[in-house]
């Protein structure tokens, strides 16, 4: 495949504030830093909100609404809003901004599981906000829940708006968890599989973990029936992603997925890590795929079809 799809994951929910200056937490700030992605070759922005007064996840449509727009106006990127948000939502606040704003696409997560980073309170001494360092101590007993029911209710909510899925598999069982939605006629090809390496709970960051992955997609779906994209938490994050795109995989980089650029070096911004996986994929020989290719190549609506 000469073209590689690059999904980037702005700021998601997981790490905080005070981790790195550079995660986007206002509305403003997630605006910028998703069109300077798209600007940079990200064909696909995945977006979570946050409460622009401390940084906290919310699944606040009223606050997603002051950075969807502005982004839709300014550039031609798929606009894909997580129906995850993060561990401590109930489903129905998770689901919110999705059912009102209607993207292409959403994420959606392929199964319960743990779901912790609470290691990362090792390396701070001093947070900026008050629910941060229990939020991220309090990890170890975090369940991100997803059950059958929860999948097949918003598959079937946001597939009556037109909406497809990045499926995000953070183990094994998620493909055959997916697998399972495809017999049911719930999941229709092409569908877009993002396998997910490194997070706490999840597969290992292990390179033979993709090869297997991988061949398992392949059994289970049939080669032409999906796309399919790797992003890998923390430092694995590049190494994955050049080994993925070796073998003819799509990518997904963000300050969601890692803070950093290179080893002990924060990233400077989301558009910073998209720059880099450019540079690299095309020392492949390949090229990013533009929104237009990608909506092509997952069988999107359209942006003309949202309702932000």
């Amino acid at each position: 495949m000469s073209k590689v799809i690059i999904t980037c994951a702005v700021t998601g929910g997981a790490h905080t504030p005070t981790m790195s200056d550079a995660l986007p937490c206002t509305p403003s700030e997630i605006a910028e830093q998703s069109i300077a992605a798209a600007e940079a070759g990200a064909a696909i922005l995945h977006l979570h909100a946050r409460n622009p007064a401390n940084g906290q996840p919310t699944g606040d449509p009223a606050i997603y609404a002051q950075f969807l727009s502005v982004i839709k106006q300014q550039t031609d990127a798929v606009v894909n809003i997580t129906t995850g948000g993060s561990a401590t939502m109930p489903l129905a606040e998770r689901l919110k901004a999705a059912v009102q704003f209607k993207p292409e696409m959403c994420s959606l997560n392929m199964g319960s599981m743990n779901f912790a980073f609470f290691g990362a309170a090792a390396r701070i001494n001093t947070w900026k906000h008050d629910w941060e360092e229990p939020y991220v101590t309090g990890s170890d007993d975090f369940i991100f829940r997803n059950t059958f029911r929860d999948i097949a209710t918003i598959l079937e909510v946001m597939g009556e708006a037109g909406t497809k899925f990045e499926h995000e598999c953070y183990d094994v069982s998620h493909l055959y968890n997916l697998a399972h939605f495809v017999d049911r006629g719930l999941v229709k090809p092409p569908f877009f599989i993002q396998m997910i390496f490194g997070i706490l709970g999840g597969i290992g960051p292990d390179l033979e973990n993709l090869m297997f992955m991988k061949s398992t997609a392949d059994r289970l779906f049939g080669r032409d029936n999906f796309q399919w994209s790797v992003l890998a938490a923390g430092r694995h994050q590049m190494p994955f992603l050049t080994q993925a795109a070796l073998m003819g995989g799509n990518v997904r980089v963000g300050l969601e997925d890692s803070l950093f650029i290179e080893r002990g070096v924060l990233a400077a911004s989301n558009a910073q890590q998209v720059e880099k996986i450019v540079r690299i994929i095309r020392e492949m020989g390949h090229e990013p795929a533009t929104p237009a290719e990608a909506r092509a190549m997952l069988g999107l609506k359209g942006g003309d079809r949202v309702e932000f």
